[in-house]
């Protein structure tokens, strides 16, 4: 999937419309930031969509983002680290464009 064919981002690369997301998308955004998608990934990735469909908003900033990770997968996967792993920079601003979500309130 090339550039052209990717649904509407706004300025910072985030899908205008979520629901317009699909597993390919998530591939070439992810190519874009230079990440493999392992089943890790897929696994932060599928809970943050559905975090979304429950809420109708990403999590609103890196520290609810562990927080939230925490509780679902425990402490091995709700921490900073690991999530900075797997979604270099911010992980929260990462993984939602990757997931197609809109930009998290509360990130830089």
């Amino acid at each position: 999937m090339d550039n052209a064919t990717l649904p509407t981002r706004n300025n910072e690369g985030f899908l205008e419309n979520a629901w317009e997301w699909t597993p390919e998308v998530a591939q070439a955004l992810a190519a874009e930031a230079h990440i493999d998608l392992t089943e890790n990934h897929w696994e932060i990735i599928k809970f943050l969509r559905d975090f979304y469909k429950e809420h109708e908003v990403s999590p609103p900033s890196n520290r609810l983002f562990v927080k939230a990770v925490k509780e679902r997968f425990g402490e091995t996967k709700g921490n900073s680290i690991y999530l900075m792993q797997l979604f270099p920079g911010t992980p929260a601003k990462t993984a939602c464009r990757i997931a197609g979500l809109p930009r998290p309130t509360n990130c830089l």
